[in-house]
């Protein structure tokens, strides 16, 4: 019996210590991408199997809290990717000096922009877009400035362009179409602006609790409602003025001590196993073909897409904060 016994501790302690000897590749990322119903479980299940490791996301309320979550813990950091940021912030994380360049193959991306970044990786990418319920709001604005004309009581929610990629968005997309009237626009707007939130988890939640009419969000917003939960009422505003879009991109950290694994997720995240997760578990589109054809509500795309240069966002970008900021304060 003590042989037995013996047999099954040695077994037991043998099982603990490889699974313990498995690298561990650890990726920073906003909240909704690893939670529960996101994309990371599929995510780890397939990357694991495949590399013998274990994939690991540490959450944060969003992925430039991410970023400086990672410059906070320094050289300490146990950050391997970060993952989430955007194109319109990238190029404030290149200046970090954190990051590694490396080369991979992006000949095969169905980006509607070319891709040349060395740093940072694109694997997926959306529209911008203002969600309402059309069973309470009728009549929906079509335009920036049907937006702010319409009724006093009619309130939006959006994010801070400080610390949410799509607070940052907004910003940008009407910057781009008023340019140096952007400010006056913004005063217009305030008026409408019920809050801003510091992510976009913080404001949908806010919204689908019916404390506002409106929400900045993404035009595949409303086919999680019609996929998931077979709800046909939300839906996304049509801006004739076009919509700004969002690439969201990964890098690795030079300080990562398992930089070929973490090379080999890149590889990973511009796959087909990696395309056919993001629409349905991050409700975005995916940067490479998918094994099957994308759901019919996402073919419901913008005519018009805005995309500013991310160097031009990054000389830009403080000038363009502080005016918003002196704007909804008037």
């Amino acid at each position: 019996m003590k042989k037995v016994k013996l047999s099954v501790l040695f077994f037991c302690l043998s099982v603990f210590l490889y699974a313990d000897s498995k690298p561990v590749l650890n990726i920073y990322t906003y909240d909704a991408f690893a939670a529960s119903w996101g994309p990371a479980p599929k995510i780890k299940k397939i990357f694991d199997k495949l590399y013998d490791c274990n994939l690991t996301f540490t959450p944060v309320d969003s992925s430039i809290g991410a970023l400086r979550k990672i410059q906070l813990e320094g050289k300490n950091t146990k950050a391997d990717i970060l993952l989430g940021l955007d194109s319109s912030s990238m190029q404030m994380a290149k200046k970090t000096g954190l990051f590694m360049p490396l080369q991979v193959d992006t000949s095969h991306l169905t980006l509607p922009v070319k891709w040349k970044d060395d740093t940072f990786y694109p694997f997926d990418w959306g529209y911008f877009a203002f969600v309402y319920d059309s069973k309470k709001l009728k009549n929906p604005p079509h335009s920036f400035k049907e937006l702010t004309n319409m009724h006093k009581n009619i309130q939006i929610i959006i994010e801070d362009p400080r610390s949410s990629t799509p607070g940052l968005g907004l910003l940008l997309w009407v910057k781009s179409i008023y340019k140096d009237k952007a400010a006056q626009y913004w005063q217009k707007l305030s008026p409408h602006i019920l809050t801003i939130t510091k992510g976009w988890s913080e404001a949908y939640d806010l919204f689908l609790k019916g404390e506002a009419d409106m929400v900045l969000s993404y035009t595949t917003s409303p086919a999680y409602h019609i996929i998931e939960e077979k709800k046909t009422n939300y839906k996304y505003a049509h801006f004739k003025e076009g919509h700004y879009m969002q690439v969201e991109v990964a890098a690795i950290l030079k300080s990562s001590h398992h930089k070929k694994l973490a090379k080999k997720f890149i590889s990973f995240m511009l796959s087909s196993k990696f395309a056919d997760i993001i629409p349905l578990t991050n409700w975005m589109y995916p940067v490479t073909k998918t094994s099957k054809p994308l759901p019919k509500p996402f073919l419901d795309k913008p005519k018009k897409a805005l995309l500013m240069n991310s160097k031009t966002v990054y000389k830009n970008k403080k000038e363009y904060i502080q005016e918003w900021l002196n704007a909804i304060k008037k």
